[in-house]
C-alpha cells in the first residue's frame, strides 16, 4: 500500500510541475516585453511627470502632460501596475484611473534619486547592447571573438571610444552603479579606508564612486584613473584629481588602489596583468588593492537576495567581452595567488558585489 501511496504522490508531481511548466514557459516567449516596456516608461518620464504632480495624477492628467494617447498610455500603465511598478489610486474628483509612485518606480526617474536605475536600464536596452545576444550560442560553440563584436565590428571599449553618445551612456549607467555600490560600501566597509591617505580608483569613469568617497573620508586625497576619452567627461570634485591613461601600462602611486567592476571585463590573464600594475602601484608595507567585484556562490553555499543578479551578469559578460566574467571564490583566490598577494579578506555589502582586500 505504502508503494502504491508513493507512485501516486510522484505521478502527482509529476501533472503539477507539468502544468507550472507550461505557464512558467512564457516568461521566456515574452521575457523582452518587460525591459521594454519599462524603457519607454522611462523615455516617457512617467515617473518623473508623476511626482512632480504630487500625490497622483490622473490618466486624462498624465497624458495631457507627456502628449500621448491616453488609450496606450492606458495600456502601459496597467502592464506596470501589475508588475508593482505603480499603483493605481481611487479618486473622487474623476473618474478617469490614477496613478501613484512606488519605491521601485522612483528608481526610473533620471534624476532627483540617489540610487536611480535609468541609466543601466537604458544601456542595457539600447541597440549596440542589445544586438550581441543575438550570438550567443554562436559564442558557446566557439572561442571567436565576443559576440558584441560581432554584431557591432569592434570590442566594446572601442567602440564607446568612436561613439561618444554611448560612452557618455556607458558612463551614466556606472554611476549608476557606483553610487548603489558605493552607499553599501560606505555603510558596511567603511572601515576599509582607515587609516588611507591617498586612492586611486582604477577605471574610475567620471569620478562618481571616488567622489562619494572622498565625501564621506574627508581624510582622503583621491586620483580618478580611467582611460583618456573618459575621463575628459569626469566632474570636478574637490579633493579628487583626474588622471588619463592606461592600467594595463601603470596605476598612479597611492597608499591603495580602489578597482570597481572593472576586472569582471577581462579573463585571467589580463586580471593578473591589471592587478600586477595595481600591486606595484601601493606601498609594500601598508598599501593594499580594494576591489569590489561580485563573488558567484558555489552550488553549496547558502545564496542570497542578489545570487541571480550575479548569475545574470556572468551571461552579460559572455555576451559583451571576450573574456570577461563573474568569478566564484575558488577563481578569485587563483587570481589573487597568481599575482603574488600574501593575504586576502573578502567581506559581504548590500550589494550586488562583495569587498575584496588584497595585501602585498
Amino acid at each position: 500500500m505504502a508503494e502504491i501511496h508513493r507512485e501516486l504522490k510522484r505521478v502527482e508531481e509529476e501533472v503539477l510541475d507539468h502544468e507550472q511548466a507550461k505557464v512558467e514557459i512564457w516568461k521566456y516567449v515574452f521575457g523582452y516585453v518587460e525591459m521594454a516596456v519599462v524603457k519607454s516608461a522611462i523615455e516617457l518620464g512617467i515617473a518623473e511627470t508623476i511626482e512632480t504632480h504630487g500625490n497622483s495624477i490622473t490618466l486624462s492628467e498624465l497624458a495631457s502632460t507627456l502628449g500621448c494617447s491616453p488609450s496606450h498610455l492606458h495600456r502601459i500603465m496597467r502592464f506596470l501596475i501589475h508588475r508593482g511598478i505603480f499603483k493605481q489610486t481611487n479618486t473622487s474628483q474623476s473618474a478617469s484611473p490614477a496613478y501613484s509612485q512606488t519605491p521601485l518606480s522612483r528608481l526610473l526617474m533620471r534624476s532627483g534619486q540617489v540610487h536611480s536605475m535609468a541609466a543601466f536600464l537604458l544601456l542595457e536596452s539600447s541597440p549596440p547592447m542589445l544586438a550581441p545576444w543575438h550570438g550567443l550560442s554562436a559564442r558557446i560553440r566557439s572561442a571567436g571573438s565576443s559576440p558584441f563584436e560581432a554584431a557591432n565590428g569592434e570590442d566594446v571599449w572601442s567602440y564607446a571610444s568612436a561613439n561618444p553618445a554611448h560612452s557618455r551612456l556607458i558612463n551614466e549607467a556606472m554611476a549608476c552603479n557606483a553610487r548603489v555600490a558605493v552607499s553599501a560600501i560606505v555603510e558596511r566597509g567603511k572601515d576599509v579606508f582607515n587609516g588611507i591617505r591617498t586612492v586611486v580608483d582604477v577605471g574610475g569613469g567620471t569620478g562618481t564612486a571616488l567622489g562619494m568617497l572622498v565625501k564621506a573620508f574627508p581624510w582622503i586625497r583621491g586620483i580618478n584613473f580611467d582611460l583618456p576619452h573618459v575621463v575628459c567627461d569626469a566632474t570636478e570634485s574637490e579633493g579628487v584629481e583626474n588622471f588619463g591613461g592606461d592600467m594595463f601600462d601603470s596605476v598612479p602611486k597611492a597608499d591603495a588602489v580602489f578597482i570597481m567592476w572593472v576586472l569582471h571585463d577581462w579573463g585571467d590573464e589580463e586580471c593578473i596583468q591589471i592587478l600586477k600594475k595595481c600591486k606595484e602601484a601601493i606601498p609594500k608595507d601598508k598599501g593594499k588593492v580594494i576591489i569590489v567585484e561580485a563573488v558567484i556562490e558555489e552550488e553549496d553555499e547558502k545564496k542570497d537576495k542578489l545570487s541571480d543578479v550575479r548569475l545574470m551578469l556572468d551571461m552579460v559578460m559572455m555576451a559583451h567581452t571576450s573574456t570577461g566574467k563573474e568569478r566564484t571564490l575558488k577563481e578569485w583566490e587563483y587570481v589573487l595567488g597568481q599575482v603574488g598577494f600574501s593575504r586576502r579578506t573578502i567581506r559581504p555589502i548590500d550589494a550586488v558585489q562583495s569587498i575584496i582586500e588584497a595585501f602585498p
